[in-house]
């Protein structure tokens, strides 16, 4: 079957035969090739020349490999980014940042997780078809919704926990192709991915089968080179638990290290790790420093953990910058990188190969940003552009519609205490529209500040993309102290979650599961034995990040969307709307 191409995709198709300079890769048969890209933000200008990177042939006693690697995209092929206070990114910049710096054959395009969720409506609103439509203007002539496994492909990707927000079937539509069920949007038939997706981590319960492959391989210059997937195995706590039914997310390390041990049996030593899971670390630029400043975070440990024989980390998550060496248990450097989010960056990642050993023996990163005021930037890719032109004329009428004026900003930044003004009236347009005592929001789920001036319903949909429906529930005061213990007890990281009709006190001094001192409504103790009604989203009423004591709520019911919750708070507020934090959560301590 021939790719279906409409309107726009009529042209983007001719565009897309262009694609990037064709690898010279081949996979071991009947294994999924792995091209890529990953998003990065930290350094400056173009990367190295050609001249540098030393292009092997068959008889040189060395292989040169070069990854492009980006992270967390989130669907952002719009502009509006920036970092360092310069803007950066959107899918036509990035687009030509990645088309200049690959100056190789050998040049591999990584993405690693987050591709797509809590998106910009220009991507959301077609269920993120768009952006995968960008990715796939990137992959080369051997890339296809016929062709994923063609080892000629030169683009790879994993899931990250973000794919998974609408359930795997939705991700595996995504991948596969196939119209959604409010489609067709952009393309009929939509094609899906025309490269592959790998993940060691995820299997299926009653088989103990990978759902995605695992891992692919590549032979570069006649020496094969492994990359292996994994997810963040705490997927089935950042998304609602129904969606991912029926599956195992197991430790990443672990699962890596398994298909490591089947890659070097199959004789590949050359082995990159590509893992939705990150850490923090000062940014800094240039080549990957031995005294860089340290990583912090999960990765950290989590790296300890990997094979001796694990290369290259690609990581994400954290939307956050790293470019550096970290040691497994036994004192074997392994370089990661991660290239912060949203098209800001890539990761520009150099290794030679030895040719006998098959293995790694010089690697280098570094931290690119996708600078829209210079170099590439000024002259954004022409057919990414296209693809958003269209997006954004589909949606403009939707996306433009004037909601409410803000008197100044309303922002996420939480004070001390974790109380924020974004999330106090996102959580008093949940209590009005559901008519309880109490409403609830989880920090996570509000992705977007609303700035001064007019609101849009585009600004709205940034703030919370996720098209959650309310749910109401009845929780008794006990149930209630236990829950808002749950902001820091069993979490990763303090959870602090918005609230509207309550206030409460809490003391970090005390044990992570006893720090809630009081909870008050209308000014008096609440009763633990009295029972109040409770509005939160559908994702928190599944027990998302952990706040388990929400499934234990008492007759539970579904209202209408969240998002629409709040664009009716704000239309029937004074105008211009004025928010700002009013105390209702109180840290001792």
């Amino acid at each position: 079957m021939k790719l279906r191409c409409t309107g726009l995709f009529t042209m983007l198709c001719g565009l897309l035969a262009a694609g990037l300079t064709a690898c010279a890769l081949v996979t071991t048969p009947g294994v999924e090739p792995s091209p890529t890209a990953e998003v990065g933000g930290a350094a400056t200008s173009v990367p190295r020349a050609a001249a540098d990177r030393n292009s092997a042939t068959e008889s040189a006693p060395t292989v040169a490999l070069q990854i492009l690697a980006f992270n967390d995209f989130h669907g952002q092929i719009t502009a509006g980014r920036t970092l360092n206070d310069r803007p950066v990114g959107s899918a036509p910049v990035l687009a030509a940042y990645l088309r200049g710096a690959a100056l190789v054959e050998t040049t591999i395009l990584v993405h690693a997780g987050d591709l797509v969720g809590a998106s910009p409506p220009q991507s959301g609103l077609f269920q993120d078809e768009p952006t995968v439509a960008w990715l796939n203007l990137l992959a080369n002539t051997h890339c296809g919704p016929e062709r994923r496994m063609d080892p000629r492909c030169n683009v790879i990707g994993i899931p990250g926990n973000h794919e998974f927000d609408e359930g795997l079937d939705e991700l595996l539509r995504l991948v596969r192709g196939g119209n959604h069920k409010a489609g067709p949007f952009l393309e009929n038939l939509y094609s899906g991915a025309h490269f592959p997706t790998i993940c060691a981590n995820l299997v299926d319960v009653e088989t103990g089968a990978p759902v995605l492959p695992p891992f692919v391989i590549k032979t570069i210059d006649g020496v094969p080179v492994g990359f292996i997937g994994a997810v963040v195995k705490d997927v089935p706590t950042l998304v609602n638990p129904s969606g991912v039914k029926g599956y195992v997310f197991l430790d990443e390390a672990t699962a890596i290290n398994g298909a490591a041990r089947r890659l070097r049996s199959l004789g590949v030593e050359t082995l990159i790790a590509v893992i939705h899971q990150g850490g923090r670390q000062e940014p800094y630029t240039g080549d990957t420093r031995a005294d860089a400043p340290a990583v912090r975070g999960e990765i950290v440990d989590l790296v300890a953990d990997l094979d001796d024989g694990i290369d290259v980390v690609i990581s994400g998550h954290t939307h956050e910058f790293t470019n550096a060496f970290i040691n497994t248990r036994h004192g074997v450097p392994i370089l990661i990188t991660q290239a912060y989010a949203k098209s800001a960056a890539y990761a520009d990642i150099d290794l030679v190969i030895d040719r006998g050993s098959r293995d790694v023996i010089r690697k280098s990163a570094r931290i690119v940003p996708a600078w829209a005021d210079a170099g590439p930037g000024l002259t954004p890719d022409a057919a990414a552009a296209a693809l958003l032109a269209e997006a954004e004329r589909r949606t403009a009428p939707l996306v433009e519609r004037r909601i409410a004026e803000a008197a100044a900003a309303i922002g996420r930044a939480p004070n001390a205490a974790g109380e924020t003004a974004l999330g106090e009236l996102i959580a008093d347009a949940q209590r009005r529209a559901m008519g309880t005592d109490f409403a609830l929001m989880n920090p996570g789920g509000i992705r977007s500040d609303l700035d001064p001036g007019p609101i849009t319903w585009g600004d709205c949909y940034a703030a919370q993309p996720f098209g959650n429906a309310m749910v109401s529930m009845q929780l008794s005061g006990e149930q209630l102290y236990r829950l808002l213990n749950q902001q820091w007890a069993g979490q990763p990281r303090p959870r602090v979650l918005q609230v509207s009709g309550l206030t409460y006190v809490w003391d970090e001094q005390r044990p992570d599961t006893d720090r809630i001192v009081e909870i008050r409504k209308d000014g008096r103790p609440i009763e633990p034995a009295a029972f109040y009604s409770v509005a939160v989203n559908e994702y928190l009423a599944a027990g998302g990040d952990r706040f388990t004591v929400f499934t234990e709520g008492r007759n539970p019911v579904v209202g209408g969307g969240d998002l629409d919750a709040l664009i009716e708070y704000l239309q029937q507020l004074p105008q211009p709307v004025t928010v700002a934090v009013d105390g209702r959560i109180c840290r001792l301590h």
